[in-house]
């Protein structure tokens, strides 16, 4: 069973596993496998109608984050369709702003999201939000803040984050890259008068990509919700990952999901779900198939040989990185 928890300290409550529509929204994505999930049909129709097919499952299973994005396609669209059928659902939902979804549909596109952390990006986007969303729009996001990108010291954009917490949504960030411990830890400063700016952050962690761990135990410490996206390694750790060179840490994962009686995706939902500074562990799941897989490791409990192995298999940041850039839209 998927518990119930605070989300931080903000005043909503959440489940500990959500459903992210990354892979629901649009018909391209870097998840290994996507294509294929979809039956390389990408019908708007038919995407619409499996989205809100899996909303409805997870709902049924006890999930109640479900996190979008300007740049996921018609995600938001989709979530709009699911709640008209559903206006007595009370889960939470978070979207983001920052990227804009430029493939018009395309799996092929030269650009499927381009990067933009300017003011007018924001105030354009959460428009678009609200009237997708409405009232139901909990939680918003800086669409992977990083330092490059000087988004947090961007007077205008923080002013308006500000205007928008003051409307009674929750704003946070969500981090990428190598450098997301020093991102996080800037965030962390923006403050007035002892209050966050920030209450929530989604970032990377899994098995592989540790990085961040220390700067998110702070975080929750400080009272934000912490929300973790690729849990799967967009699909690096499951049992489709046939890349050579990782044939030995794929061993070693199947030797404990063997033993856990379980698929390797779900050792990797426990190792997340083991953290205690960890809010929500997202499931970017688009069959049912997918989805009841990742929930088998909720409950699941590793013991300390699991938890050595493991660490056997853990890159170093940078490795984990260019590693992901390298994976195709399909």
């Amino acid at each position: 069973m998927i518990s119930i928890i605070p989300f931080g300290k903000t005043n909503k409550y959440t489940s500990r596993v959500g459903l992210g529509l990354a892979a629901l929204g649009r018909p391209g994505y870097i998840n290994l496998g996507h294509g294929n999930d979809l039956n390389n049909d990408y019908q708007i129709e038919h995407m619409q109608q499996r989205c809100v097919d899996m909303l409805d499952l997870a709902y049924e299973k006890g999930i109640r984050y479900f996190d979008a994005a300007r740049s996921y396609g018609k995600a938001e669209q989709f979530l709009n369709k699911w709640i008209g059928a559903h206006p007595e659902q009370q889960a939470v939902i978070g979207s983001k702003w920052g990227y804009e979804y430029t493939a018009e549909w395309n799996v092929t596109a030269e650009h499927h999201e381009i990067k933009n952390h300017n003011l007018q990006l924001l105030k354009k986007q959460w428009g678009e939000s609200v009237d997708l969303l409405h009232d139901h729009l909990d939680i918003y996001h800086i669409h992977s803040a990083t330092l490059s990108s000087a988004v947090l010291n961007n007077e205008e954009v923080i002013e308006q984050l500000w205007n928008i917490k003051n409307k009674g949504v929750i704003v946070g960030l969500s981090l990428s890259g190598t450098q997301q411990a020093d991102t996080l830890e800037k965030a962390l400063e923006i403050q007035r008068d002892g209050e966050h700016l920030f209450q929530s952050v989604q970032a990377t962690y899994n098995i592989l990509e540790r990085s961040a761990a220390k700067m998110l135990q702070e975080a929750k410490y400080q009272g934000w919700g912490v929300i973790i996206k690729e849990v799967f390694a967009n699909g690096r750790l499951t049992s489709r990952n046939s890349n050579p060179a990782f044939e030995s840490s794929k061993q070693k994962l199947q030797f404990i999901a063997q033993k856990h009686n379980v698929n390797i995706d779900a050792i990797a939902m426990a190792f997340v779900l083991s953290q205690p500074w960890v809010s929500v562990a997202l499931s970017g799941a688009t069959t049912k198939e997918m989805l009841e897989s990742n929930l088998q490791g909720v409950g699941l409990q590793l013991d300390l040989m699991d938890f050595q192995m493991l660490d056997e298999i853990q890159e170093e940041a940078e490795v984990y990185w260019e590693t992901r850039s390298e994976l195709e839209w399909n």
